[in-house]
């Protein structure tokens, strides 16, 4: 409706403009309720004439003819005319504009002849018509060319979406292509030498206790490290074999990250904190990363140490924290690494915050903060 208001207005403006030339036009015949009843129905027909462009120019044209030959109110009477055969042109009907074109001049030419005085030359009648001949022409061009300039940037807006459709499957096809060579450099720098730590540690396990001793608890860690290290890697390279998720990790494992700790020597106690609920899948796996290199950092730099686990459930945000007592402190801080840069890479891409710094009493603490009301 929004589209069809300026042809609504048109017509309303063209019914004040014939009615007002009727009134002063000083050979123009008193204006009757079928002159009103024609001049409303010519209103009406601009005002549908974008949806129903031959419907219109019909009624446009016959409208008008019989108000010129019941009225006379002059070349007002073509204005309607040319409006409707210009949108009809426009919208593609050329034929049903061009015969419009031709019976309302050849009826607006008999009108005048007819009526025409015998002291009044031809030649001005002649002229008159031939004036309205350049105007109707005009509007058919102006018309198609209108149309064919419609059509035009329409083509150009189809090129324009299937270049940006072409740039984004080439897009994902070298995405695709990277993932694939990541995968296959990490497979061959990576799958060997983990599967030999695997392999040498499960052999020492076996010689330790066929020689009826018991395997040390370092190298049994070593052998649960190496496994675990393999699922993951698995599980890596199959998600960036294929867009598809393979068996993402999340915080319902932390306790099998706290078990792996736990055979390295270090105690790890977990608390949960709220009532455990989904988690959408980013925010998920990104908390058990924090989780799982935090204690990859005590295990390694903490010394003899103990380290708590917390994972708290609110309904607008998800908390992880792991803090430790071992040897660090405000006085000496640990240099940051790769380790907590990409923390907090997975923290902050998701909306979150992090905090990482040596704790006043001793110890290490760091604390995640994601929200889960939308607002990342």
């Amino acid at each position: 409706m929004r589209r069809d208001m300026p042809y609504a207005l048109s017509g309303l403006a063209l019914a004040v403009l014939l009615l007002a030339n009727a009134v002063i036009a000083p050979d123009a015949a008193p204006v009757r309720a079928v002159d009103v009843a024609l001049v409303l129905v010519t209103a009406v027909a601009v005002a549908v004439c974008r949806r129903y462009p031959v419907v219109a120019v019909v009624a446009v044209t016959a409208a008008m003819l019989a108000l010129h030959v019941r009225v006379h109110p002059g070349v007002s009477a073509a204005f309607p005319v040319l409006g409707a055969v210009y949108v009809t042109a426009w919208r593609g009907q050329r034929a049903a504009a061009g015969l419009a074109s031709v019976v309302f001049l050849a009826g607006f030419l008999a009108r005048d002849v007819s009526v025409a005085p015998a002291d009044r030359p031809g030649q001005q009648v002649v002229e008159r018509t031939a004036l309205l001949l350049g105007w109707f022409v005009a509007a058919n061009i102006a018309g198609l060319v209108a149309r064919q300039r419609r059509a035009y940037l329409e083509q150009v807006e189809q090129r324009a979406i299937e270049a940006e459709r072409t740039r984004e499957e080439m897009a994902l096809r070298r995405a695709g292509e990277e993932r694939l060579r990541i995968a296959r450099d990490l497979h061959d720098s990576l799958t060997h030498s983990i599967s030999v730590i695997k392999v040498q540690a499960g052999i020492a396990v076996h010689l330790a206790r066929k020689h009826g001793e018991e395997p040390s608890a370092a190298l049994l860690a070593i052998q649960e490290a190496g496994g675990a290290a393999m699922r993951e890697l698995r599980a890596t390279l199959d998600v960036l074999r294929s867009p598809s998720d393979g068996d993402p990790v999340g915080l319902a494992r932390v306790g099998e990250l706290a078990e792996r700790t736990r055979a390295a020597g270090v105690d790890v106690q977990v608390k949960v904190i709220g009532q455990r609920r989904d988690l959408p899948a980013e925010v998920d796996q990104a908390g058990y990363r924090v989780v799982q290199e935090a204690l990859t950092n005590v295990a390694r730099h903490a010394g003899p140490a103990t380290a708590q686990v917390h994972v708290e459930y609110a309904p607008a945000q998800l908390t992880v924290s792991v803090t430790d007592d071992g040897q660090a402190s405000p006085a000496r801080p640990p240099t940051p690494g790769v380790g907590l840069r990409g923390m907090r890479e997975r923290v902050t891409g998701l909306g979150g915050t992090l905090q990482a710094a040596a704790r006043d009493g001793g110890g290490f603490g760091v604390r995640a903060t994601f929200p889960l009301d939308g607002s990342a």
